[in-house]
């Protein structure tokens, strides 16, 4: 495949290594749109709607009166659709962050080797410089990886 190469995901070696990177900032953004749709939501249905910066949006956003659509409907849908997937997405990064540098303080080789296949196992959900940091670790230990 051009660009690079590629597992059976499809994606080029990069862009799973951007993901990678960046996946918390990424999560934090997604669950901020959610929060932002939904109060925008709340405002354009409940009596926030005619205070000043709810006011101002919802004149942009529902342009029914005016021959247009009216977004508000749609930030009703979306919005807490898109803060759930943002909230586990920034809460699964956060649980396994706590369980990665809970396992990395083992101070015995017998309890490093006994987590390995867990460890190995989080390293799918946090970024490349853990990783290294598993690698120093297993090279400390004196582990073959």
């Amino acid at each position: 495949m051009a660009g690079g190469s590629s597992s059976s995901s499809g994606w080029p070696l990069a862009a799973r290594l951007w993901l990678r990177t960046y996946r918390f900032p990424l999560a934090a953004v997604v669950l901020a749109v959610g929060v932002a749709l939904c109060v925008l939501a709340f405002a354009s249905f409940s009596p926030l709607g005619s205070v000043w910066p709810f006011s101002t949006i919802d004149y942009y956003t529902n342009q029914a009166g005016r021959g247009g659509v009216n977004y508000n409907l749609a930030f009703a849908i979306v919005g807490p659709i898109i803060l759930i997937i943002g909230a586990y997405l920034v809460g699964a990064y956060l649980v396994a962050r706590g369980r990665f540098e809970q396992l990395m303080r083992s101070k015995s080789k017998a309890e490093f080797l006994r987590n390995l296949p867990e460890m190995e196992e989080l390293l799918w959900e946090l970024t490349p410089q853990d990783h290294t940091r598993y690698l120093e670790k297993c090279a400390e230990f004196r582990v073959r990886r």
